[in-house]
């Protein structure tokens, strides 16, 4: 598509979004959603920046994220107490999480179906359900 402006998908998408397409934003949604979707940590994203050329710190880093979460372009999966990975894909699916490689994979959302939910509390509602399949490699032992 010539005539285009380079990094067209990220800028509109921040656009739609509401954000002010600084520097650092762009860069990190570039890194972001300009290829396929995929599961990335803060940590994981910042060392892409770096090797970008991309100067910015991690806890902007966590902050974009953070702010691209609450605004619907990425869904957060917590897999344990202060591990999380940021997903582009926010369409309905669960995930598989393979334990000591750290990789997340998708599951598609009509794989799985969760029933017999209690009813929740009252004055709230279900707004989704994530499940996360923890998996082991062949001869892993699950550590206690």
């Amino acid at each position: 598509m010539t005539g285009d402006r380079p990094f067209k998908r990220a800028l509109d998408r921040l656009q739609n979004a509401g954000f002010r397409p600084t520097r650092q934003r762009l860069g990190l949604a570039r890194l972001l959603f300009e290829g396929c979707d995929r599961h990335v940590t803060a940590e994981q994203l910042h060392g892409e920046a770096m090797a970008a050329d991309l100067r910015v710190s991690l806890a902007t880093v966590y902050n974009t994220l953070n702010q691209f979460t609450a605004a619907g372009l990425l869904r957060e999966v917590v897999v344990e107490a202060g591990k999380s990975y940021f997903d582009t894909n926010t369409s309905d699916h669960h995930h598989f999480f393979l334990e000591g490689a750290g990789r997340l994979e998708d599951i598609p959302g009509d794989h799985l179906i969760v029933r017999n939910l209690p009813p929740p509390p009252e004055g709230t509602r279900i707004a989704r359900v994530d499940v996360i399949v923890r998996l082991l490699a062949e001869g892993q032992n699950q550590e206690s």
